[in-house]
């Protein structure tokens, strides 16, 4: 079973968890351009990219869920789907942050993260180690994320429903920011470990 397992991990690549996650990925050009058309004077397509936001975090769940199921688990599935949600994350924070919806500041903690984990990941390679798995705490922080995003799009609109978007937004938000930073400090742990477990044996 392991040896099995070890297969369909290295081997296959055009799964149809593989095919959700290369389909996330085909619609982040899709939301950014979408989330946009507002500042160079095209009409308001705020519910469209609402609806590609909404069928990202969809097929995000059904990639993992299904990659288990049918155990069909790959190497390039373990790349695609940290690097969807990072790309997803990262056209929302420069939409949104273009559109003055999230302060700058806001934004600037969430890259300053991001570039942690780079490094983070550099140094995984120098050592001969790949790029660490995505955690349960860093998946709980994306998803927080990814319910902050919409909401506080929906926010920009007038009336109770902004409101009501807003308060949710941020609270989402603020949620997502503690555990993404959070899952960040037990990536640098881990590597940490590893390097000097390294040492050790050297």
């Amino acid at each position: 079973m392991e040896v099995q397992e070890t297969r369909v991990q290295t081997d296959r690549v055009f799964t149809i968890p593989n095919i959700l996650s290369m389909a996330r990925l085909l619609g982040v050009p899709l939301f950014l351009w979408l989330i946009l058309r507002p500042v160079f004077g095209g009409p308001n397509s705020d519910v469209w990219a609402l609806i590609v936001l909404m069928l990202s975090g969809i097929s995000d769940y059904l990639d993992g869920k299904l990659a288990r199921r049918w155990n069909q688990i790959s190497n390039l599935g373990r790349l695609l789907d940290p690097a969807a949600d990072r790309l997803y994350i990262l056209s929302t924070l420069v939409g949104l942050t273009w559109r003055e919806i999230l302060p700058l500041w806001l934004t600037l903690v969430l890259l300053a993260r991001e570039a942690v984990l780079l490094v983070m990941v550099g140094i995984l390679r120098r050592h001969g180690y790949p790029p660490p798995q995505v955690n349960f705490l860093g998946k709980a922080a994306t998803f927080n994320l990814m319910y902050a995003f919409p909401l506080l799009l929906l926010s920009d609109t007038s009336g109770w429903l902004g409101t009501l978007a807003a308060i949710f937004g941020w609270a989402f938000a603020g949620w997502g920011t503690t555990l993404y930073w959070w899952a960040g400090i037990l990536y640098v742990v881990q590597v940490r470990r590893l390097v000097r477990a390294d040492a050790r044996a050297d």
